[in-house]
């Protein structure tokens, strides 16, 4: 259902502009407004399971993401469909770490990486479905029936939820960590904002500045919090231990995961719009030729595991994350010239390498974690990939709104320069996973 939604939402963003009376390269807030709201209360999803259970968050998610999405078809303004998207967020926040909660408990250390590839199939057709079917509601009905869609979808799943879902809970709880709650909240916030308004004429050179600062100390603070937490035998423990980073498998998933995200997280908001607004496709039109991107992205699951036992996390991540950014780069020499086969082809490609990267990225992070560091060090992976989503559309769309005013509204050339920006952020983070130590043949489980 969250698939669902982003790439819905991603290919008719030109269509809500024109009904809202807003320009298509300033519509990024309508998917950071989601991104960020999941990515600001994933941390309390792991207290929030283990105090009152799996199934009972997992449900309650469910309906907010449920409730959220009925309020953004509502919406007659872009104020009200970023408030109603935040709702949806909320619900959100909740689904994903809940759901890779219960996998963590459920499946052992050596059936982790094959049960987590089995897990997002599902997720996968989202992307599958959803850019056609985005593209259909909006040529034949309006963009407020992509909010609507998931409302039989969420009832279902809940259903389903209530019935099936197991109910963890962790015998001992400590308190929230409130505080550095707060500390980290208002670091994701200042920073994303700071980023988004790099090109917004409501904000100075000198309030972006102050944003980036404050978000950056916010964020010192927190880590000298954590510190004095765990060194103070009285004091409950911090939000996210620090001991978390003593695993060199997560720290390096969960930076690699920051920064290669920023890249290829930005492409399901960056593709729809190019095929619309530089190649001129209808939202049908630019919804079907998405679906090649999503079946490569299914097709390759079942390679995952024998390439990571072959060559081990450190190369497959290492390789794979090159390619990955070189395939963002040749994205910039898509122009109304280019063949329809070659696009596809590219498409493939793309799909198949995001797909494989997403996965290895998502077990070597957690695959080393002890029992009890699992709903806390998943809240926290959770949160990273969520705020890398939600910087790379921030950092998308700003690059898109300046170079188009720096080249005198010259879309062709703003997406050229955009989609190799974006590339080489994705190419640069190559060696953050060259740090993962080398894996023996066999034994990478």
């Amino acid at each position: 259902m969250q698939m669902l939604d982003a790439t819905i939402v991603n290919t008719a963003l030109p269509s809500m502009a024109a009904s809202l009376n807003e320009h298509p390269l300033r519509m990024h807030m309508v998917v950071i407004a989601y991104t960020l709201s999941v990515a600001l209360l994933m941390p309390a999803s792991g207290w929030l399971a283990d105090r009152f259970g799996t199934r009972r968050v997992f449900v309650v998610a469910i309906a907010l993401f449920t409730f959220g999405s009925l309020l953004c078809a509502q919406a007659q303004t872009l104020t009200q469909l970023i408030l109603a998207r935040i709702i949806q967020g909320i619900g959100g926040a909740m689904l994903m770490p809940v759901g890779r909660l219960a996998v963590l408990r459920v499946f052992p250390r050596e059936k982790f990486l094959p049960a987590m590839s089995f897990v997002t199939i599902p997720g996968l057709i989202g992307p599958l479905v959803g850019p056609a079917l985005g593209g259909l509601l909006v040529e034949i009905a309006s963009w407020h029936w992509i909010f609507l869609i998931n409302l039989p979808v969420g009832i279902i799943a809940g259903l389903f939820a209530i019935r099936l879902m197991p109910d963890f809970r962790a015998p001992a709880l400590p308190p929230f960590d409130l505080s550095g709650y707060v500390l980290l909240a208002f670091s994701m916030v200042a920073i994303t904002v700071a980023l988004d308004g790099i090109s917004s004429p409501g904000l100075q050179r000198v309030q972006v500045a102050v944003l980036i600062f404050s978000g950056l100390a916010s964020l010192a603070a927190y880590w000298l919090h954590a510190v004095r937490r765990e060194k103070t035998p009285d004091s409950s423990p911090p939000l996210f231990p620090l001991s978390l980073f003593h695993t060199p498998t997560f720290s390096v998933g969960v930076l690699g995961n920051l920064f290669a995200r920023i890249g290829n997280g930005a492409m399901p908001f960056l593709l729809p719009l190019m095929l619309q607004i530089r190649l001129d496709y209808s939202p049908l039109e630019a919804g079907l030729t998405m679906i090649p991107m999503a079946v490569a992205g299914i097709s390759v699951k079942t390679l995952i595991s024998p390439l990571v036992a072959r060559f081990g996390y450190r190369w497959v991540l290492a390789v794979n994350t090159f390619l990955l950014g070189f395939m963002i780069c040749a994205f910039a020499q898509i122009s109304a010239t280019t063949p329809f086969w070659w696009l596809i082809i590219q498409l493939l490609v793309f799909g198949a390498i995001n797909s494989l990267q997403f996965s290895v990225m998502n077990s070597v992070t957690l695959k080393d974690l002890q029992p009890q560091q699992a709903s806390s060090g998943n809240s926290l992976f959770s949160m990273v990939m969520q705020l890398s989503m939600s910087l790379a559309v921030s950092t998308a769309g700003a690059m898109l709104a300046a170079f188009s005013a720096a080249t005198g509204s010259n879309n062709d050339r703003a997406f050229t320069i955009t989609f190799i920006c974006m590339g080489a952020i994705t190419l640069a983070s190559t060696w953050i996973f060259l740090q993962l130590k080398k894996d023996s043949p066999r034994r990478v489980g």
